[in-house]
C-alpha cells in the first residue's frame, strides 16, 4: 500500500487535478458522500491542497450515527432505563450521542439493566446465548456496509430459536439521500465519490440514477490518499468529457455487481421502508425493516417502542446543515467552543465518521 500513500505519486496526481480543475473553471465542487473518506481527506491534508488545485471537497450525510435521528436514540435509552432486567448492545460511537434526554452513556438504566458496547452485532448475539435470562437489545445502526452482518445475526437468533434477542434497526440505504440532495438544490453539486465500502456491497450500477437523471460524474474511491486523488481527477475528466457516469476506481475490492451474497443476505432478512434521516427529514425507501418473517425480532414491536421523529438537534447544533453540505463544521458557532469531542453537542463531533470530529481532529481553524 506505500504507493497509495507516496509523496510523489500524490504530488503528481494534484498537479493532474490542477491542470484538469483550470479547464474545468475552478472552484470545482465535489461531494465525498462516505465519512472514512472525510478522514483520509483531512488526516492526509488533502482538503486545502485540493482547495489550492480548484477543488473544494464537501462533506456528505456518509455517517449512519450521525443521520440516525434522536427518536432511535431517545427509543434505546427509555428501553434500558425503564425496563429491568435488559442489555442494550450497541456500538460504542452510537452510546455517546447526545439527545435532550442525555446519552446511552450518562443514562441510569433500571435494576438489572445495562449497556453494553459490542465490535459487532455477534457479541450482542452471543450475550444472548449467554444470558437466557435477560432481555438482549442490539441497536443497530448502519449503512450497507454493516447492514448483511446485523442481517446475519438476526438470522442466526431465528435459527437457533434465540427469543431472548431483538434488533433496534437504524438501517440507511445511502442511494435515496444522493436524489433527496439533488432534489433539494440547496447546494452546488458537480460530482461526487461514492464509498468504497458500501459500493463492495451494492455494486457500482446503484449510482448510475445519478449521471441519468442529474447528469452528474461519480466515481467509487479507496480510503488511501492516492485513492481519492484518483477518484477526483476521474470525476473532473468526466466533467471536462461532458460525459456522465460511474468510474470505479477501487477496482482492488469493488466488483461492478458488488457482492450478490451480501445483497441476498439483507433481502432475505429485510425489506425496504420509508426513512427520516436527520438533517435530510422523510426520504422515502431510504431505510430497512424486518421482514414478517422476522417480525419477532423487532425490538420497537416486541417493547412497544415508538420511534416518533421530532427536533433532532439539541440549541445552536447544525448537524443537519453539515450533513446537507450546507456548511463546514467550523461555520457553527458551537465548532470547537461548547461543542467538543469531550463535550459534544452533536453526533458529527461524536462519530469517527464525523465531519465535527474530523475537522477537530486534524483541521483546527
Amino acid at each position: 500500500m506505500k504507493e497509495f500513500r507516496d509523496r510523489r505519486v500524490i504530488a503528481g496526481l494534484l498537479r493532474k487535478i490542477s491542470r484538469q480543475a483550470r479547464r474545468a473553471g475552478p472552484p470545482v465542487r465535489l461531494m465525498e458522500v462516505c465519512g472514512t473518506h472525510t478522514m483520509t481527506i483531512h488526516r492526509y491534508g488533502l482538503h486545502p491542497l485540493l482547495l489550492g488545485a480548484g477543488v473544494e471537497m464537501m462533506s456528505g450525510p456518509g455517517c449512519p450515527v450521525c443521520i440516525t435521528p434522536d427518536a432511535h436514540h431517545r427509543a434505546a435509552i427509555g428501553l434500558v432505563t425503564r425496563r429491568e432486567n435488559l442489555v442494550l448492545a450497541a456500538f460504542g460511537d452510537i452510546t455517546r450521542v447526545p439527545t435532550t434526554e442525555g446519552s446511552l452513556q450518562t443514562a441510569v438504566p433500571a435494576p438489572r439493566s445495562r449497556v453494553q458496547v459490542v465490535y459487532s452485532p455477534q457479541d450482542a448475539l452471543e450475550t444472548a446465548r449467554r444470558k437466557p435470562e435477560s432481555e438482549v437489545v442490539f441497536f443497530g445502526a448502519g449503512f450497507e456496509t454493516t447492514i448483511p452482518s446485523i442481517a446475519l445475526a438476526v438470522k442466526q437468533a431465528a435459527g437457533q430459536n434465540l427469543k431472548n434477542f431483538s434488533l433496534l434497526p437504524a438501517l440507511w440505504l445511502i442511494p435515496p439521500p444522493l436524489r433527496a440532495l439533488l432534489d433539494s438544490k440547496e447546494v452546488r453539486i458537480q460530482g461526487f465519490l461514492y464509498p468504497g465500502h458500501v459500493t463492495a456491497v451494492i455494486g457500482t450500477a446503484a449510482y448510475d440514477f445519478v449521471a441519468a437523471e442529474y447528469g452528474l460524474p461519480g466515481a467509487v474511491a479507496g480510503f488511501e490518499p492516492a485513492d481519492i486523488l484518483l477518484a477526483v481527477s476521474s470525476v473532473l475528466d468526466r466533467i471536462l468529457r461532458g460525459e456522465p457516469g460511474v468510474d470505479n476506481e477501487y477496482r482492488r475490492v469493488v466488483r461492478e455487481g458488488g457482492n450478490p451474497r451480501a445483497r441476498a443476505l439483507m433481502e432475505e432478512v429485510l425489506e425496504v421502508t420509508d426513512a427520516v434521516w436527520r438533517g435530510l427529514g422523510f426520504i422515502p425507501r431510504s431505510g430497512l425493516r424486518l421482514r414478517k418473517r422476522f417480525q419477532g425480532f423487532d425490538a420497537p414491536g416486541r417493547f412497544g417502542l415508538k420511534v416518533e421523529a421530532a427536533s433532532d438537534e439539541l440549541p445552536g447544533c447544525r448537524c443537519g446543515e453539515v450533513l446537507r453540505g450546507v456548511i463546514s463544521p467550523p461555520e457553527c458557532r458551537l465548532f470547537g467552543r461548547t461543542c467538543r469531542p469531550e463535550a459534544p453537542r452533536g453526533p458529527c463531533m461524536v462519530s469517527p465518521e464525523g465531519s465535527c470530529l474530523v475537522y477537530h481532529k486534524y483541521s483546527k481553524q
